[in-house]
């Protein structure tokens, strides 16, 4: 095994990167990860330390796109073991009958997407980094201060409290949805807040078979349940605000019960096995993912309702389409925070997230609506992609992530 170098803890006072990224969490530690065989040299900031940033609770969808990405830069053999795997999706309105299926066959794929916790993500990750001579660790570290010049950029930052600078031709913000990079570069965003806010939660169960995605829909928001190891699923319950913190604070019995009364009894029994944790959601856009010497990746650039599981997928597909550009640019010579080079990212990534964003958004409103015409047309809807193979590829293309432009790097 290569020898791996601790994150850094003592600097100069001001060093010279190629690329800062500020967020070291799944998608600013993809693209330093994907980057790291261009001769670029790169820092990473991190608010917390490395272990505590891999230890967060929570799971997501990955899309076939994302595994090819992650696999293409060397860290999926470290994920893929640890990770839920499905075969099947299964979209549904309510109770109503109408069930669209999607198989593996449709595809020709071994499965239909993956489910992977964070703390085995990021670990692989943060590992692969950290065997790279050209990737530096600051954890511990808050940035307070951005000037923009025009041949670099220089951040001022408090690491493990000494405060220092660095001067970076291109700095990244992968900072999520608050970003402080975005703020301080003034990019304004467009979008809004939902009425809805979403309980997420483990639960194990005693059902034969664990390989089946769910998407269900009713009337107070969408249903996401996603298969785990060890016969866990990782469920995603939007809800109007009162009813969702109401399913937060339900005592555990009777939380159960109208679980069981939404999944129609399909999981056997179960149990709840982690905490109940109640988050609001947002639609975002970033009127601009660039400027010169500066990019946005991930929640830092967009955010979506979680239905059909997008939001990492968007952004780990981001990481990945701007380490192309930038491989690019260093073959041909070029500056790196020129914003020629920066454009292609960024038209390439903000019209196709614009387009997921608006699917995402008009599938929770269309699903959510009681109004009995919209009913009518939805279900008619989903009586066609049961029937017409054309419409059902289409969208299980989209939610698998095979639609768009595909990074070189997964070739």
């Amino acid at each position: 095994m290569n020898q791996e170098k601790s994150p850094i803890t003592n600097l100069s006072v001001r060093e010279k990167y190629d690329l800062v990224i500020v967020g070291g969490g799944i998608v600013g530690t993809t693209l330093a990860v994907a980057l790291k065989n261009t001769g670029l040299k790169i820092a990473l900031i991190e608010t917390q330390t490395l272990a505590m940033a891999k230890s967060r609770k929570q799971a997501y969808a990955l899309s076939i796109l994302s595994g090819k990405i992650l696999e293409s830069i060397g860290v999926w053999q470290n994920i893929f073991p640890h990770i839920g795997k499905f075969k099947h999706i299964r979209l549904s309105d309510g109770f109503f009958p109408w069930i669209v299926k999607f198989k593996t066959e449709d595809l020709q794929t071994d499965y239909l997407g993956y489910v992977g916790e964070h703390t085995y993500i990021l670990s692989a990750l943060q590992e692969a980094s950290l065997q790279s001579p050209n990737i530096t660790w600051l954890e511990n570290s808050q940035v307070i201060a951005i000037e923009k010049l025009d041949s670099h950029n220089i951040v001022t930052l408090n690491h493990q409290n000494q405060q220092i600078t660095l001067e970076t031709k291109l700095l990244i913000g992968a900072d999520g949805a608050k970003s402080y990079v975005r703020q301080q570069a003034n990019i304004k965003t467009r979008g809004w807040k939902y009425w809805q806010s979403c309980v997420a939660f483990t639960i194990k169960h005693s059902a034969n078979t664990n390989d089946t995605a769910f998407e269900r829909f009713w009337e107070t928001g969408p249903m996401g349940i996603l298969p785990l190891p060890d016969n866990r699923c990782q469920i995603v319950w939007s809800a109007p605000h009162a009813i969702a913190k109401e399913l937060q604070s339900l005592p555990v019995s009777e939380f159960i019960s109208r679980l069981q009364h939404h999944t129609e009894g399909y999981f056997g029994t179960f149990e709840l096995v982690s905490d109940r944790n109640l988050f609001p959601v947002q639609l975002m856009q970033s009127e601009t993912y660039v400027k010169p010497r500066l990019a946005l990746i991930g929640d830092a650039a967009h955010c979506c309702h979680p239905v059909g599981g997008q939001g990492l997928n968007l952004g780990i597909r981001d990481a990945a389409a701007l380490a192309e550009v930038l491989t690019q640019a260093v073959k041909e010579g070029k500056d790196i925070g020129d914003l020629d080079v920066l454009n292609q990212y960024n038209n390439w990534r903000q019209r196709e997230n614009l387009a997921i964003l608006g699917f995402t958004d008009f599938l929770d409103r269309f699903f959510s609506s009681n109004l009995l015409p919209i009913i009518a047309i939805r279900r008619l809807g989903l009586l066609m992609m049961r029937h017409i193979q054309p419409l059902k590829l289409f969208a299980l293309k989209l939610m698998t992530g095979l639609k768009g432009r595909k990074p070189l790097i997964i070739t």
